[in-house]
């Protein structure tokens, strides 16, 4: 009797840890090679922003935790973290930050409370490559005319996404999406009723595209904000890289590329725009855009990463050189800053660790920085003990 009665307690025992190994999320990071401790006491943590931002950033972040990421379960270095413990990473860093006036003393409660880990990049174990992104500006109008007659579309009815796969049904067959040429040329989804709004100006259009959000300003000066919906599938390709390639443009003009479609007619315009066959459908928002967290993006302080190697809502620190413009958009000089940011985003051409595109914000100088930052630089993880 007392032999079954031990087999019997065998079994439970067996069943409650394999049905406890299941309930184990599994990590979403990749690669462990990506995150390197350094000792955070040699960092001088100073922040070029103002703390409100900050504030504002982390609480989105914590939502974040608190709901769609709150099963998330991440690899950093030779440790599984999970949601609650970023979100105990946040909560932690935002008490000292409300009872420290100044970098020093910031710098030692870090040290004292958070393990730091380095970011490395492709290629390159001690920096990240960062670029910029932000929220363009368009006149528009609700109707089609003479001036406005360049298309946002809304999601055709006809794009199915199965699993990692976009595309549409012909003949019973599966087949890719159309093409930004089939859409933009060929008029494939002209007179089906998609069409959101009616911009003035197709090379900011496609710049609308890229940014994956902006604000429509119509002729009443009303502002409609506008968001990422989904795209066609196809491959993004680099036009910049196409006209340096066909020497269209100089390696030194190539931050000012939108610039030398300006004066182009329709045709060569598209020509260059049509290489990059994927498509942005947008929607109407009725709040700020937001990120792949589904929460708001804060300007400069929320970053896009590959969510494959970096975890997603994160806080993050960053060290690099942002360019100083002069009354004409002309860059003076670049100068190194630093500061903290949270990780609420991800971005089509941000891919493998090390990669990072910064949110600028919205309008004329947002538009130059993101337009001209392309910097090595350092990134770093914070973690609560």
């Amino acid at each position: 009797m007392k032999y079954w009665r031990n087999i019997f307690l065998l079994i439970i025992i067996a069943a409650f840890f394999s049905g406890c190994m299941r309930a184990v999320p599994k990590a979403s990071v990749k690669s462990i090679q990506s995150f390197s401790p350094v000792v955070a006491a040699d960092i001088n943590f100073t922040d070029d922003l103002d703390p409100a931002s900050l504030e504002l950033a982390i609480e989105r972040s914590i939502n974040y935790y608190e709901n769609a990421g709150r099963n998330k379960v991440y690899r950093i270095a030779d440790r599984l973290i999970g949601a609650q413990q970023l979100k105990e990473t946040l909560t932690a860093f935002r008490t000292i930050l409300r009872k420290t006036d100044n970098a020093a003393d910031l710098s030692k409660k870090i040290a004292a409370g958070f393990n730091v880990y380095r970011i490395a990049g492709t290629g390159d174990p001690n920096h990240s490559l960062f670029t910029g992104y932000y929220e363009p500006l368009l006149e528009g109008s609700l109707k089609r005319t003479e001036k406005y007659k360049y298309p946002l579309y809304r999601v055709p009815p006809d794009l199915i996404k199965n699993e990692n796969n976009v595309g549409r049904m012909k003949d019973g067959k599966f087949i890719p999406y159309y093409s930004r040429r089939e859409i933009d040329v060929d008029g494939v989804l002209q007179g089906k009723n998609l069409e959101l709004v009616w911009v003035a100006d197709p090379v900011e259009l496609y710049s609308l595209h890229i940014q994956g959000s902006g604000k429509i300003k119509l002729e009443d000066e009303t502002l409609l904000t506008v968001g990422y919906a989904q795209t066609n599938g196809r491959p993004f390709r680099s036009i910049t890289k196409f006209m340096l390639e066909g020497g269209k443009i100089k390696s030194s003009e190539a931050s000012y590329r939108y610039l030398y479609l300006k004066g182009k007619s329709e045709q060569e315009i598209y020509d260059i725009l049509s290489h990059n066959e994927r498509y942005t459908f947008f929607r109407l928002l009725d709040k700020e855009p937001v990120g792949s967290l589904g929460e708001p993006v804060t300007p400069d302080r929320s970053i896009a990463t590959d969510p494959d190697f970096f975890p997603e809502g994160a806080l993050a620190y960053i060290r690099l050189r942002k360019p100083v413009f002069d009354t004409e958009g002309n860059i003076k000089e670049r100068v190194n800053f630093s500061r903290f940011v949270l990780n609420q985003d991800k971005g089509s051409a941000i891919e493998g660790p090390g990669r990072v595109d910064l949110f600028c914000g919205f309008g004329t100088k947002a538009e130059y920085t993101a337009g001209t930052l392309k910097e090595k630089g350092e990134l770093y993880l914070l973690i609560k003990k």
